[in-house]
Parts: structure tokens; C-alpha cells; sequence
């Protein structure tokens, strides 16, 4: 029901509005007090403690030695076995070098083959 506005009356009548605050009641603002105050104070906890964090990691970088020698010394590397050589299935044979390359370089049009790279005298 649509609320109308009578200017002409002196007084509203009691009964239309409620009593009740715009805030609510006592107990309901405590409460909104108490979250809110919380909340700041958890809020100044978090940042404090990531300060003390920063803050020990940068002592801890400081103090560290920037550039550690390992603790052991380094060995050296493990030869490849077969293991199908070591259980037997195939004969150990030696090892075979990389073959090379016995062709002649190639022949680039316009330029002839390369033993007529010198003019005949």
C-alpha cells in the first residue's frame, strides 16, 4: 500500500513509523563494534608478522657465505656399461669411431669443380 504525505496535518500519527533505531538494537551495534575493532587488530597481526618475515629472511640472506663450496668433492663420471653386454646377450664389441665424411665438396654452378679453382699458368 502506497504510503501519501498529507501536508495539511500538524502532527504524524505515532503509530505509522516503528520504534526501532536505524542502527538496531544495543546488543546488534556491540556486536558490529566487536567484528569490526577484530578485524583491525588481525589485520595489524598479519602485517606484523610478514614484516618479522621479511625481516629474517634478509638477515638470513646477509649472513649466508654468497658463493658455498660443496661439501664434497665432485667425482668422476660413471662409465656407461650395456647391461645387455653384462648379462650376456650381446658380444662386447669395441667401440666404433664416428665415420667421416670422404666426399668432395660440391660442385656450385657457375664456378666449376674445384680443381679448376687455379687458372692455368
Amino acid at each position: 500500500m502506497p504510503r501519501s504525505f498529507d501536508l495539511t496535518r500538524d502532527k504524524p500519527r505515532v503509530t505509522e513509523f516503528s520504534e526501532v533505531p536505524l542502527g538496531g538494537t544495543r546488543a546488534q551495534a556491540m556486536q558490529r563494534l566487536q567484528v569490526g575493532v577484530g578485524g583491525v587488530v588481525l589485520m595489524i597481526l598479519l602485517v606484523g608478522l610478514a614484516s618479522l618475515i621479511q625481516d629474517r629472511t634478509r638477515e638470513v640472506d646477509a649472513s649466508s657465505v654468497p658463493a658455498a663450496a660443496p661439501t664434497t668433492e665432485p667425482s668422476a663420471a660413471p662409465v656407461q656399461n650395456d647391461p645387455l653386454v653384462e648379462a650376456g646377450v650381446v658380444p662386447d664389441l669395441p667401440a666404433q669411431p664416428t665415420p667421416t665424411s670422404t666426399q668432395s665438396p660440391a660442385v656450385v654452378p657457375g664456378q666449376g669443380s674445384p680443381d679448376a679453382a687455379t687458372p692455368p699458368e
